[in-house]
Formats: C-alpha cells, structure tokens, sequence
C-alpha cells in the first residue's frame, strides 16, 4: 500500500514537473495576444484531459497555447471581437477533426500530396517572420503595432536584451531539465531587471483575491471570422504529424499506428475546440514536453494526467493569473525575437531536410511567392470577408503545388530520351 502511494507521489511530481517545463510558452502566447492565462492554463489542462481520454492514455504528450495562431488571432480579435474569434477557433478544431477522420479512412498520405515541404515550409517561415515586427516593437518599449511608446527606449532594451541572453544562453548552455526551460528563465531575469527599472506595476495583484474563477468567454459564430481563421489550422495539423513521430521516437512505440493518426489529430482538434468554449487559446503538442520526457524516461501518460490536473488547478489560483499579466512588455519582446526566429527557422528546416530543389523554378515559384504574400501583409477581400497573413499564403501555396505542372519529372524524362537517343546516333556512326 505504501509503495503505491510512494508511486503515484511520485508521478504526480512528474506532472508538476511537465507543467512547469511547458509553463513558460503556455502562458506566454495568450499575454501575446491579450486572452487571459488563467483561463490558457485551465484549457490547456482540460484539453490535455480530452487528448489523453481520445487517444486510450496511450501518448505521453502534453497540449498548450499554439504560437501558430498568434497573428490571426490578434487581427480576428481586432476585427470581430473574441467570442467571434473563439467561434472561429472552435471550427478550426473542428477542421482538424475533420482531416482525422479523412486519414483513418483514406490514410495519412493524402496529407502529404496536398501539403509537401515546399508548401509547409514557407508557411511555417511566415508564422515566425510575420510576426518579427511585432517581437521588435515590445522588446524596445512599445505596444506591438509599434503605435505607443510605454517605456524608454533604454530601460525596454535593457530589459529585452537581459530576457533575450538568458533565454539564448540557458537554451544552448544549460544542462538536464534546465536546457528545457530557457522562456521561463527568460522571463524570470527579464522580470527582475524590470522590477529595478521600476516598470512593475503590482497594484492590481495586491487587491485581487487570492482564488477566482477565470474570466471564461462563450463563442459567437461569425462566418467571416471562420472563414478567415480555417487556413491558418493547415500549417499545424501538419506539424502535428512531425509531432508524433517525435514522441515516437523518444519512447520507441509507433504512436502513428497506435493509437493512430487518425486518433491524435482528432484528440488535438477536440482539445482546441473545446478550449475555444471557454475563451482559451487552440492547443498544440509541446515539443518542450517531448524533451522533458526524453531527459526523464517518463514515459507513462499518467503523467501528462497529473500536469493537467495541475494547470486546472492552477487556473482558479486569481493572484498568480493577475501577476502574469504584470509581465512588462519589453520582457515578452526580448524573449519573442528568439522564438519567432525559431518558428521562421523550423519552416527552413522543413525545406532544407526534405531537400527541396529550389532552383526548379515549380519550387521557387511556390516557396517565394508564399513568403513574400506571408511576410508582406497582402490582404485579399473587403471588409465582410478578408484572407491576409498566414491564411492567404497557406491557400496559395496548396494551390500553386496542385495546379503548377510537375516539371521536373517531364524534363528527367526528355533528358534520359536524349541521351539514348545520341547514343545510338553515336554507335551508328
């Protein structure tokens, strides 16, 4: 009896543990785009929960605040208001469904035909370079559509540049379950450098009571909105796929097989939709979490359970929520110029590893065009219905990889032909 106390003691440490590798980014997305984190981390735990029940507790992941949905986010928000952009963001969860039920009857190679690298990879460039102006506006002291100067130049950039070092340099530096987690070092430096600086402002903290609900929003469905935030899901559910196989690999089990494909993506989708009932941000798999497992051997799913239960818990804690919202500006930009930069680096990655031949010009065409749509703002519609950023430029890169011709097959072909053919002028000779 003891030893099974001593056990699940044990794992539910372990839970804490998960929760506080992913805490940093968890939180960190919905003080981006102005949600609230009490309720990021109650949707968070709860669509871990539903991930967990979908997939049979077979996959030890843990799901939390998306970075991809950032910048459609903040601009549905702007547009329709959040309930509008949780209506939104539920279809979205609702498409991911959709592509998982599509997989378990046709397979996951459709997938791969509509969205190869050359269509993912510059997607997943725009997300993080898209969003660079933004980083660069906080870190030196502004609001993020650089519109406002909240605090000096100086003081924001010797902020921003101590949260930035120290996440850098814990990131590559650090050893053991430290290496795991360089955003919450980050914003720990970060906020004691603000804190001497004297951009701390703990009023609100010291008169909010130490236990609340969180401000859940219900969500309205506008079609516009939807229709605009549907693009944006292509980019994740693919990388989600990338996901799995990397828990795969850390733990040895083909989680594509079992529980499925089909199975994960559908639990992924569910625990977005379901976060977007209660005003949170849409789940994805954390790759720190993925880490932590691999620096722990933890591989029972039981431990994302007990992280779940933690991050609900966690939610109700009114004090905490209210402090994290306390987190100066330049803080979040110094720390965000490394992220974003990840993101941009992790579509580059896709590209160069699937050896996309950029100088056939089918690849260039696609790759450049969706960057330069992604990274330039191009907006197509009025205002009823409106496709820009990430949206647009994932819609133009499938549609340019399904209608452009595949050239390169064609030419290897004429080239074989021409040569066979000047060999056998040249034995007739």
């Amino acid at each position: 009896m003891t030893h099974t106390v001593q056990s699940k003691a044990r794992t539910a440490l372990a839970g804490l543990q998960m929760l506080f590798v992913a805490f940093g980014a968890l939180v960190l997305m919905p003080l981006i785009t102005g949600l609230d984190p009490s309720v990021a981390l109650f949707t968070a735990g709860i669509g871990t929960l539903f991930f967990q029940f979908v997939t049979k507790r077979q996959v030890p992941i843990f799901l939390a605040s998306s970075f991809a949905f950032i910048a459609p986010i903040t601009y549905s928000v702007q547009t329709w208001g959040l309930p509008s952009t949780m209506g939104a963001l539920c279809a979205a969860g609702f498409l991911y469904m959709a592509l998982a039920a599509i997989i378990r009857v046709k397979g996951s190679g459709f997938l791969h035909r509509i969205m190869p690298p050359v269509v993912t990879g510059p997607i997943i460039m725009v997300i993080g370079l898209a969003l660079a102006p933004l980083a660069v506006n906080m870190a030196t002291g502004k609001t993020g559509d650089g519109a406002i100067q909240l605090f000096p130049y100086t003081d924001a950039l010797f902020v921003s540049m101590s949260a930035l070092i120290t996440t850098l340099l814990v990131a590559t530096l650090g050893k053991g379950i430290f290496r795991l987690i360089p955003i919450l070092s980050g914003v720990l430096v970060g906020y004691i450098m603000a804190a001497f600086n004297g951009m701390l402002d703990t009023q609100a903290v010291a008169e909010t009571v130490w236990f609340a609900v969180p401000n859940f929003t219900a969500p309205e469905f506008n079609i516009a909105a939807i229709l605009f935030m549907l693009p944006v899901a292509i980019a994740p559910a693919v990388e989600h796929v990338g996901d799995i196989l990397a828990i795969s690999n850390v733990t040895g089990k083909d989680y594509l097989k079992k529980p499925g494909l089909h199975r994960t993506l559908f639990g992924d989708g569910i625990a977005t939709s379901v976060a977007s009932l209660f005003g949170g941000p849409p789940n994805t798999t954390y790759s720190e979490v993925t880490g932590a497992v691999m620096l722990t051997k933890m591989f029972n799913p039981i431990v994302m359970v007990w992280a779940a239960v933690f991050a609900i818990g966690l939610a109700f804690v009114a004090k905490f929520g209210i402090a994290l919202q306390t987190i100066p500006v330049p803080v979040m930009g110094g720390i965000l110029i490394l992220l974003f930069g990840s993101i941009a680096g992790v579509g580059m990655n896709i590209l160069v590893k699937a050896k996309v031949d950029l100088a056939e010009q089918r690849n260039l065409v696609i790759v450049s065009t969706t960057l330069v749509f992604g990274i330039g703002g191009m907006s197509i519609g009025n205002g009823d219905f409106n496709l820009q950023g990430v949206s647009l430029c994932g819609l133009v890169a499938i549609a340019l990889n399904l209608l452009l011709p595949q050239v390169k097959a064609e030419e290897e072909t004429l080239e074989q032909e021409k040569e066979i053919v000047d060999d056998l002028v040249h034995h007739n000779e």
